[in-house]
């Protein structure tokens, strides 16, 4: 089993911070993508950014404001979001590719934490 435990989410006035940490365990040999997402009411969910080994991708409208890193020691991404303006309020999913034995994969999402940005 895996587990991605999301954390850091709150309510926040605009031109706030907030970060945001998702951490994986359980059964998976290493990580070969994290990420966030985020869906806001009546919104389809979307991508913010993701990193893996090999690059990082961020949406356009984040570009500047948020900054993703891992720790890859405990398996756990963070993201960075500065600037924050009422926009980017949503319920933000982790989601994770971890490569497991025996050349098989898992991909999965958290629970969701929500950020809210409102004066």
């Amino acid at each position: 089993q895996v587990q991605l435990a999301e954390s850091g989410g709150g309510l926040v006035q605009p031109g706030g911070s907030l970060r945001l940490s998702c951490a994986a365990s359980g059964n998976f040999v290493s990580i070969n993508a994290m990420g966030w997402y985020r869906q806001a009411p009546g919104k389809q969910r979307e991508l913010v950014a993701i990193i893996s080994s090999a690059n990082t991708n961020y949406a356009d409208y984040v570009k500047g404001r948020f900054t993703i890193s891992r720790d890859n020691a405990k398996n756990t991404v963070y993201l960075q979001m500065n600037s924050l303006n009422p926009e980017d309020t949503a319920v933000y999913y982790c989601y994770a590719n971890l490569q497991r034995r025996y050349g098989t994969s898992w991909s999965g999402w958290g629970q969701g934490t929500r950020v809210t940005v409102s004066s």
